[in-house]
């Protein structure tokens, strides 16, 4: 079962984070399971970019990025080499670091 390492971030993850997932299983999903509120406005259907995150360690690892993707991330703020989105970052069965960005393109937070 790979863990997923949480950088530390001041709102959704303070002290960071190690949490284990099953392998199939979005970042995105993962986080909200293990109690990691990371904004996810679409409701991880690959519509919008609040849900960014920066692969720091296993990018490769990941399940392939596919052109919708591709194409928001285009529009997410701190966009880096190794972005994706974590909705449809799927885990394979290595570990992976991820940090989330300070800022997102959300003016407002949702309450799931």
């Amino acid at each position: 079962m790979p863990i997923i390492k949480i950088l530390p971030h001041p709102e959704y993850c303070p002290n960071g984070a190690e949490i284990k997932a099953d392998p199939g299983t979005s970042v995105c999903e993962a986080l909200l399971e293990h109690d990691i509120e990371i904004e996810h406005a679409c409701e991880m259907s690959c519509a919008c970019t609040t849900c960014h995150v920066v692969v720091r360690e296993g990018f490769d690892s990941l399940g392939e990025m596919d052109e919708a993707e591709e194409d928001l991330l285009d529009r997410a703020w701190g966009l880096e080499a190794t972005s994706r989105l974590s909705c449809q970052a799927i885990l394979s069965q290595q570990d992976v670091t991820v940090e989330i960005p300070k800022y997102s393109i959300n003016y407002a937070k949702e309450k799931h």
